[in-house]
C-alpha cells in the first residue's frame, strides 16, 4: 500500500531532494543537482520566484521507505502572461510502479481542482532557468550539470495517466574542430564597425560583474516568447547572479556592447561539472569541492548555457563573432566537445547554428499536458 505525505519542513525537503540519489544509485548516467542549489530553489525563504508562485510537496512511502516524490507549482505569473489555467509539476520521481506515480499525480490534480485550474503541465519549474522537460530519448548519455536525468520507464507512466506531448527540447553534442571556418572570424565585423559595437576583452570574471544585470535584461527580452517563459525579476536576477557567477570562466563568456555600454549580445558556457557533481552525490563537502575546482580548470567538455542577441542585431553575424571568440579559448584549453543545453525543437535558428559543425542530436526532453478531470 502507498502512503502519500504532504511535507513542508526543511528536514523533509532535504529528504525530498535526496530521494533521486538513492533511486538512481545504479544508473551510471545519472548526475544529481547540488543539494544546496535545490534547497535554494525549493525553500520559500530562499527563492524570489515565490513572489508569484505557490508550491506543495508530497512524498510517497511504502513500508516506511520513500518510493516517490512530486512538487506541484502554481505559477500565477505564467498563467497570467500566457492566459492559461495551468498547474505545473516538477521534481517528479518514482519507482517503476503505477500505483506510486498515480497516487502522487492524484494529489497534484486534486489541488488543481481546488484552484479551479484546468490543465496539468510538466515537468516544468519556476522559470526558464529552472529544470524543464522529462528525458524521453538519450538514456544512454550522461546528463549535464544543468539538466536532470530520469529512467526510461517514466514515459510509459505518463502515457498511461493520459498525458500527451506539448513541446520537446533537443540537446546536441558537438565536436570542436581543429580549425574553424574563417567565416566565423569575419562574421559580423562589418556590423561591429558600422554600429560602433565592441567585443569585451575579459581577463577576470569580476570584470563582467557590471554587465551581469544587463545580460539578464537582454535574456528577458530575447526569450520573452519562448515556451512557458516568465521574465526574471530584479530579485531573481540577483539570485542567479549570486548562485552561478562563480562558475563562469571569462574564457567562455562573450559579451558585445553598444556605444552606450549596453549589452546587445552575449554567449556563456561552463566546463562540464557533471562528473564533479556525481562524485559528491550532489554535495560539495567534504571532498567533492576538489573535483569541482579541478573540472573548472581541467576539462575536455563545455556545457553551452545561454546565448542571446538583441532583436535589432539578429542575423547580422554577431553569433559567429561569439562562437569564434569562445572557440579560440576552448581549443587553447584542450576542449574537445561542447554540449548544448535543452533547446526547443521548433527553435530552428538555434538548431541551424550548429549545422556547420560535426554534431549529433542525442537527447530529447518533453513537457506533457493533461486536462484536469472533474474528480
Amino acid at each position: 500500500m502507498v502512503e502519500i505525505k504532504e511535507i513542508s519542513s526543511r528536514s523533509d525537503i532535504k529528504k525530498f531532494i535526496r530521494f533521486p540519489v538513492s533511486l538512481y544509485r545504479n544508473y551510471t548516467n545519472y548526475t544529481p543537482p547540488l543539494e544546496t542549489d535545490e534547497l535554494q530553489n525549493l525553500l520559500r525563504d530562499q527563492n524570489a520566484a515565490y513572489a508569484y508562485c505557490d508550491t506543495r510537496f508530497w512524498l510517497a512511502y511504502r513500508d516506511g521507505k520513500i518510493v516517490g516524490r512530486i512538487c506541484a507549482l502554481h505559477n500565477k505569473l505564467a498563467n497570467e502572461r500566457w492566459k492559461v489555467k495551468h498547474l505545473r509539476f516538477t521534481r517528479f520521481d518514482f519507482i517503476d510502479d503505477m500505483e506510486v506515480s498515480r497516487a502522487l499525480m492524484d494529489q497534484v490534480e486534486s489541488w488543481a481542482r481546488e484552484l479551479s485550474l484546468t490543465e496539468l503541465q510538466g515537468p516544468i519549474g519556476f522559470c526558464d532557468m529552472d529544470y524543464e522537460g522529462m528525458l524521453v530519448e538519450g538514456f544512454e548519455e550522461m546528463n549535464l550539470f544543468i539538466t536532470i536525468y530520469n529512467a526510461p520507464y517514466y514515459l510509459k507512466h505518463m502515457e498511461a495517466m493520459g498525458f500527451t506531448k506539448d513541446v520537446d527540447w533537443l540537446e546536441r553534442r558537438i565536436a570542436i574542430p581543429e580549425t574553424l571556418d574563417p567565416k566565423y572570424a569575419r562574421a559580423g565585423q562589418y556590423v561591429l564597425k558600422k554600429k560602433n559595437l565592441r567585443v569585451l576583452s575579459l581577463k577576470r570574471t569580476r570584470q563582467a560583474l557590471p554587465y551581469v544585470t544587463r545580460i539578464f535584461e537582454l535574456l528577458n527580452l530575447c526569450y520573452a516568447d519562448l515556451y512557458g517563459m516568465v521574465p526574471l525579476s530584479p530579485a531573481m536576477i540577483q539570485q542567479y547572479k549570486d548562485r552561478f557567477f562563480g562558475f563562469v570562466n571569462p574564457d567562455y563568456l562573450s559579451i558585445i556592447v553598444d556605444p552606450a555600454d549596453q549589452v546587445v549580445a552575449f554567449g556563456v558556457a561552463i566546463p562540464s561539472l557533471a562528473k564533479a557533481a556525481k562524485a559528491g552525490n550532489g554535495r560539495l563537502f567534504p571532498t567533492a569541492w576538489v573535483h569541482f575546482l579541478h573540472d573548472l580548470k581541467v576539462n575536455d567538455t563545455l556545457e553551452l548555457l545561454l546565448v542571446a542577441v538583441h532583436p535589432d542585431y539578429q542575423k547580422m553575424g554577431l553569433n559567429g563573432i561569439m562562437i569564434h571568440q569562445i572557440y579560440e579559448k576552448a581549443r587553447k584549453n584542450g576542449i574537445r566537445w561542447a554540449e548544448t543545453g535543452p533547446t526547443l525543437e521548433e527553435n530552428y535558428n538555434i538548431q541551424a547554428q550548429w549545422g556547420q559543425f560535426e554534431s549529433r542530436t542525442h537527447k530529447r526532453r518533453r513537457c506533457f499536458v493533461k486536462p484536469v478531470s472533474e474528480g
